[in-house]
């Protein structure tokens, strides 16, 4: 393996073997091929971007929305995905999820139930995730990381439910685009605020005051809303809908 990966130059002593076991594990997600390292997965990753780019030049206006794939269909929040996903999607929006269940499912049957744009961009794993029937357009993908880029590139509006660790690292990469000016500022909305306020306070006491590791203009990169009247009125306020590039 070592070899493979280095040639006839010396690989580096600490570390290695942690080295290609991540080489390993994302060339080799499903552990079929032992130690040799399957290029081909390279074009498949290949694929997965050039489906992925392909889908969205479809889509202009468009808005991201992400969270937990646990929420139940009585959850209230589960309902205020659906429903500000159809207000959306009636002013024009193309809604993107991960096409899961939970708050990806609510928002896609808010997008489709109005004869909207529903699009899910689904991931392959051994349990929870399933693509959910209200899409009109989906893709599957292997890799989260492809998948991940495809959801940030996506719209021009995203917005955050509450969610477990994937929504949180979907979250805190929008953040770090923006942030260190890789994309430009987009509008970002943390809904449900008994939710968010309390990290919203660790970033400010503890990331904020106590270790000075953010400034306090990262603090206003987003806002929190707890009412869908409140998201469609600041999303509608920050984007110009007549005025969409088509890419």
């Amino acid at each position: 393996m070592v070899q493979k990966l280095f040639g006839n130059k010396k690989a580096p002593e600490k570390g290695v073997q942690n080295y290609c076991r991540i080489v390993t594990d994302l060339l080799d997600p499903d552990g079929k091929s032992g130690d040799a390292v399957q290029s081909w997965r390279i074009f498949r990753i290949m694929s997965e971007f050039v489906q992925g780019f392909e889908v969205l030049r479809k889509h202009g206006l468009a808005a991201t929305v992400y969270g937990s794939a646990r929420t139940r269909p009585g959850d209230p929040y589960y309902k205020k995905a659906e429903e500000l996903s159809a207000r959306l999607a009636k002013k024009g929006f193309s809604i993107i999820t991960g096409g899961g269940p939970g708050i990806m499912e609510a928002a896609n049957v808010g997008g489709f139930k109005v004869g909207g744009k529903s699009v899910g961009f689904n991931i392959q794993l051994p349990y929870e995730q399933k693509l959910n029937p209200y899409t009109t357009e989906s893709l599957n993908f292997d890799f989260f990381f492809s998948r991940r880029v495809m959801l940030a590139f996506a719209s021009e509006v995203y917005i955050y439910f509450p969610g477990g660790f994937g929504t949180f690292d979907e979250f805190f990469e929008m953040l770090t685009l923006i942030q260190t000016k890789k994309i430009e500022p987009v509008p970002i909305v943390l809904f449900g605020s008994g939710f968010w306020n309390p990290f919203v306070e660790l970033f400010k006491t503890q990331l904020l005051e106590e270790y000075g590791v953010i400034s306090a203009e990262d603090l206003n990169l987003f806002v929190i809303v707890d009412t869908v009247e409140e998201a469609e009125s600041y999303i509608l306020s920050k984007i110009d809908c007549n005025h969409i590039m088509q890419f």
